[in-house]
């Protein structure tokens, strides 16, 4: 392991290799077929990261080690740890009760005690083997305690999870003994992804049954606990201090398949061969319809088979003409609940071929074991019709695997309306499988569907699951991880005289000791302050806020903040000193702090001006109703906020505010999750150009995070020291990673105008 850690770890139930062990006591690995790992490796092989889960095997204790360019970090787990944390919690109290209690949830409190005992067990592995600062990934239902465990001993890490089974609605979910620990649990994370839209209402709305935490959309704010400085510095108003908030979004990211690979592998000749031969085995059918499926109740396969047999019964369809293809892998046989799922289903399969199949002629040829990938391949190419049925499910990718198969843009998909694929997948049959009738319906509709509107469909499925692929997945959920504020609390000072930015801090202090001016100008959404859902809620980070206490202290130095926000808001934000100047509206308006007060300058209008800024808040207000988006108004603009808004509605709502901005009078600025209208063709830039006459400087120091601020940087002098925050295409001359760089910077700069290092 690397000294300081690894900078990105998933942590999962089950490693990507599992480990077997033979009578003779000889241990051998093996790669997990899972689409988790072909998702995660080159993210990991790139970061060098580390994954930590368990091996498959009990009351083995190994040490990590490194395959396929990643760390693997095993978690030993007892006998005891699988029966009870394993097969007793996760998969007899979670699996049916996150499945809307198709069977019902046992709740044991030994059960509980046992995951919340292995949870502590993967967090205090993960905590060990984390960099400062690192983003961790969490998956899945089994680990839900463990972004809270996680938070509370590393505090700095960007925590991540993902369920990638349903969330229940908070009926279902109430019934559950420990309940509320189960949404602390989750709320370690900063970002909690499902795989439906849906999953994450249905979270919030837990959420806001269960706790007190304030909601906005899909984010929810909690307490930041045990980071450093959690609580806000005093307010010049005399209160309290405010303990420190963090913001957990809740939102849906589809999980996929590695779509292309699929669709190389269906075009190799051997599998197009394997599935000429599968159908000629099963007498060449003029309907094969497949379902494929773990044995799982959450699948509805007793509801396929019997609607299957009641068309055999009422004739429309036929064997030997039609044929079933069930292929029900093995799972969790240890649970009674699966036990009694494949007695039933083998004594329905033995009674539709009892009846209606005949010598060498299976109505249902049912096969209760796993096969290859090249296998599957093949039944899908050689299946006139996959049904999907599932009762309930999270997404399903047999479905999208299915349609990855058909180059052809032949098949058709039958598909449950209750599995997350169903969002996605336009072009398939939707279906209620709880609906026998419709069911049966269809089938038939499938089974006869005319080849041009079934090439139709498919072209539709498989340009979606194409386009939607697992490394989308995951480049996606990691993007919005990472664009969490680091919680790393910088030292200053933190840039070494001897770097090109740190000779550059010295050379404005040195500016200063004779006689200066020089103006520190900043930016406060980004920069300042770590950006917030809810913009409301940002406030500048304190070893900003001790930083510019500082700077105003020292004869030579004049402090600004340039902001878009309007400059009401801004000083009610912003925790300057006296004398701080105050730029808001991205240069429409200016004020200056002075005796705890603003001070502010009026901003006028012309009528057209006015008018025109009343067509557009009109406009906006129109755009975003019915979504979570809101509409700021300025004094000279108007701002979409798409933050907290799912990735395809603030794409929409972008291009539209976009649009309605695109006319004569309006200067439109896209930056993050926000488009800003405004009415006045003033900017940053101009901004700093007039600060920069009014003040006499003779030297600038300026940052900022956005769009709005590389105009400035290209608008200011070659030798001014321009610093961009966080990561894009800059002007600027130097560059930080976030809101805490810049503090640290800001606080070297400080030292330097103080005195000689």
């Amino acid at each position: 392991m690397p000294a300081d850690g690894y900078d990105f770890l998933v942590v999962a139930n089950r490693l990507p290799m599992d480990l077997s062990i033979a009578d003779d006591g000889t241990r051998s690995w093996s790669r997990s077929p899972g689409g988790l790992v072909t998702a995660l490796e080159p993210v990991m092989q790139e970061s060098a990261g580390a994954w930590v889960g368990w091996s498959g095997a009990t009351d083995v204790e190994l040490e990590p080690f490194d395959a396929d360019g990643m760390r693997l970090v095993p978690v030993a787990l007892s006998a005891v740890d699988v029966e009870e944390y394993y097969e007793g919690f996760s998969n007899d109290t979670l699996w049916p009760l996150y499945h809307d209690v198709i069977t019902p949830p046992t709740f044991h409190r030994q059960w509980w005690d046992a995951y919340r005992r292995v949870n502590q067990s993967f967090a205090d592995a993960a905590a060990a083997n984390a960099a400062a600062g690192a983003v961790v990934w969490v998956h899945d239902y089994q680990l839900q305690l463990v972004p809270a465990m996680l938070r509370s001993a590393r505090p700095d890490l960007r925590i991540g999870f993902f369920l990638h089974i349903p969330f229940p609605a908070v009926e279902i979910f109430s019934q559950m003994p420990w309940r509320r620990q189960v949404v602390d649990g989750l709320l370690g994370a900063d970002l909690i992804g499902f795989q439906r839209a849906g999953g994450a209402e249905n979270f919030v709305r837990s959420v806001r049954r269960l706790t007190d935490l304030p909601t906005r959309g899909q984010v929810v704010t909690v307490p930041e606990v045990g980071a450093v400085g959690d609580l806000e510095p005093p307010r010049g108003d005399g209160a309290a201090p405010r303990r420190a908030t963090r913001h957990v979004r809740a939102a849906a990211f589809p999980i996929s398949i590695d779509s292309k690979k699929f669709d190389a592998l269906a075009r190799t000749p051997s599998v197009q061969q394997r599935a000429r031969e599968i159908r000629r085995e099963l007498g060449d059918p003029d309907v094969l319809l497949l379902g494929v499926d773990r044995l799982d109740y959450t699948k509805g396969i007793r509801h396929r088979i019997k609607a299957f047999g009641e068309l055999l019964r009422d004739g429309r369809l036929t064997v030997p003409g039609t044929t079933l293809v069930q292929v029900a892998s093995p799972s969790r046989e240890n649970v009674s609940a699966y036990q009694q799922l494949r007695e039933d289903v083998e004594l329905l399969v033995g009674r539709v071929n009892g009846e209606f199949g005949g010598l060498g002629q299976a109505a249902i040829h049912y096969m209760h074991h796993s096969y290859p990938t090249e296998e599957m391949a093949a039944l899908y190419l050689a299946a006139d019709v996959m049904l999907v049925t599932a009762l309930r499910d999270g997404m399903n990718l047999v479905a999208k695997e299915y349609v990855a198969a058909r180059s052809d843009e032949r098949g058709a998909l039958v598909l449950s309306e209750f599995t997350g694929a169903a969002d996605q997948l336009a072009g398939a049959i939707l279906v209620n499988p709880h609906d026998i009738d419709g069911l049966k319906d269809a089938i038939t509709y499938a089974a006869h569907l005319d080849p041009r509107e079934s090439r139709k469909r498919m072209r539709r499925l498989r340009r979606n699951v194409l386009e939607h692929d697992v490394a989308q997945w995951s480049s996606e959920f990691l993007a919005v991880l990472e664009a969490v504020p680091s919680r790393v609390t910088p030292t200053a000072p933190s840039t070494p005289s001897t770097s090109p930015l740190g000779a550059a801090l010295a050379g404005l202090a040195q500016t200063a000791r004779d006689g200066g001016p020089v103006l520190v100008a900043l930016d406060f959404d980004g920069a300042l302050a770590p950006l917030q859902d809810d913009p409301g809620a940002s406030r500048a980070l304190p070893a900003a806020v001790t930083a510019l206490a500082r700077l105003a202290t020292v004869p030579g130095v004049r402090l600004a903040l340039v902001s878009g926000r309007g400059v009401a808001d801004l000083a009610d934000k912003a925790e300057v000193p006296d004398g701080t100047v105050l730029v808001g509206s991205h240069g429409g308006e200016r004020g200056r702090w002075e005796a705890g007060a603003l001070q502010r300058d009026d901003l006028t209008l012309t009528p057209t001006a006015t008018a025109l800024l009343a067509e557009l808040r009109s406009g906006l207000t129109r755009l975003v109703a019915g979504t979570t988006a809101r509409v700021e108004t300025k004094p000279a603009s108007v701002v979409l906020h798409t933050r907290g808004c799912e990735p395809v509605e603030a794409a929409r709502l972008t291009a539209a505010a976009l649009a309605l901005g695109d006319r004569p009078g309006v200067d439109a600025m896209h930056g993050k999750d926000v488009v800003e209208l405004a009415v006045l063709t003033v900017t940053k830039g101009d901004a700093l150009a007039r600060l920069r006459h009014d003040l006499g400087a003779r030297a600038l120091f300026y940052a900022g995070d956005d769009v709005t601020d590389e105009r400035a940087f290209r608008s200011l002098h070659p030798d001014d020291v321009t610093v961009r925050v966080g990561a894009g295409e800059t002007a600027a001359r130097f560059r930080v990673d976030d809101p805490d760089g810049l503090a640290a910077v800001l606080l070297t700069l400080a030292a330097d105008l103080e005195g000689p290092r």
